[in-house]
């Protein structure tokens, strides 16, 4: 029998509830990989005193000393950060750092081969930036150590109301509304339609149908509200074509989920964030796992954020990490 891949779990934001479903999640975790927390060990302890679950935090200083078991949580001291003070449900500069501080450390430890993956709980950009950490997210911290011009942010969840699978990649992410205009180019198209097909070919095992979703209301109708589909989607989807990817497109985003829903379309290229974000929210829940695409390791999240509201009150939902990992240990063994 295989060995399970070895993965590692970061806390991020411990003033959210990271340290939480970590604990909660930590005896499924097991069966799926051998789970290693990046993080910090006091934390740790006190996710396992709000999730009311028994185990003891050991400290290793390497991956290859963790020997993870449902009495035993391995965890790497990943910062230095004097996270003493951080109250949960508050942002804080040294949470914010600290939550960098782990990411960093996992991402050392993929490259050097000394991990399958990271699986990661939320951080909080307000925190981040408290913290001096000039960047918007997770997606663009891992492009950018991991030297990765090209990636992008993919939503992927398979569950009752999608037992196909259904993948979502965004040409933009993380910035206003106003600005998705000026980079939504005919070239970003192209490369996030290439990029989904690669990662959907690992998840369902056949070349997927994709969908390209149009920017504007009912695809422009014909021109009548706007010009980036003829001048900008549409021969993206040609291109995408004659590289052999099945695509199609533009496509009006009122109808287009109902469309995957049924079946019609493995994945989804959408515009902008919440284009892709707020549907597959909706259809997915918490099974909604975050991947990204075009890194040189694995990478998953929970598709969900720090929750403030509820953190330190012991009720956090731990499935979206149980899919998280159940992806990346996937994603691990289809290298």
């Amino acid at each position: 029998m295989p060995a399970l891949p070895r993965l590692l779990i970061t806390l991020g934001d411990v003033a959210g509830v990271g340290p939480e479903i970590v604990a909660r999640a930590w005896p499924e975790l097991l069966s799926l990989c051998a789970p290693i927390v990046v993080g910090d060990v006091e934390w740790m302890k006190r996710g396992l005193a709000q999730a009311l679950q028994v185990a003891e935090v050991v400290p290793i200083s390497s991956p290859m000393d963790a020997s993870p078991t449902a009495g035993a949580i391995p965890v790497l001291q990943a910062t230095d950060q004097n996270l003493t003070n951080v109250r949960p449900g508050e942002i804080g500069p040294e949470a914010g750092r600290a939550a960098y501080d782990f990411l960093c450390t996992a991402i050392d430890l993929a490259l050097a081969g000394q991990a399958d993956g990271i699986v990661t709980c939320p951080l909080h950009k307000e925190g981040l930036h408290a913290g001096g950490v000039n960047y918007p997210g997770h997606t663009e911290i891992l492009a950018d150590l991991t030297k990765s011009p090209s990636h992008g942010m993919m939503l992927w969840a398979r569950n009752g109301r999608i037992p196909h699978g259904l993948g979502v990649v965004h040409v933009t992410l993380h910035m206003a509304l106003h600005d998705v205009f000026e980079h939504v180019t005919t070239g970003a198209v192209i490369e996030k339609a290439r990029l989904l097909d690669q990662m959907l070919r690992r998840l369902i095992g056949r070349a997927p149908k994709l969908a390209i979703a149009a920017l504007n209301p009912h695809a422009s109708d014909g021109g009548l509200f706007g010009h980036e589909e003829r001048d900008i989607i549409e021969p993206a989807v040609r291109e995408a074509k004659a590289n052999g990817l099945h695509a199609v497109g533009p496509v009006s985003s009122d109808t287009l989920f109902s469309r995957a829903k049924r079946g019609e379309f493995d994945g989804v290229v959408a515009m902008y964030h919440d284009q892709g974000h707020i549907p597959m929210k909706l259809l997915a829940g918490l099974d909604a796992v975050n991947i990204t695409v075009g890194l040189p390791i694995v990478r998953t999240s929970v598709a969900h954020g720090t929750a403030y509201d509820i953190a330190g009150k012991g009720i956090a939902d731990h499935r979206s990490l149980i899919e998280a990992t159940r992806v990346a240990a996937l994603l691990a063994a289809n290298r």
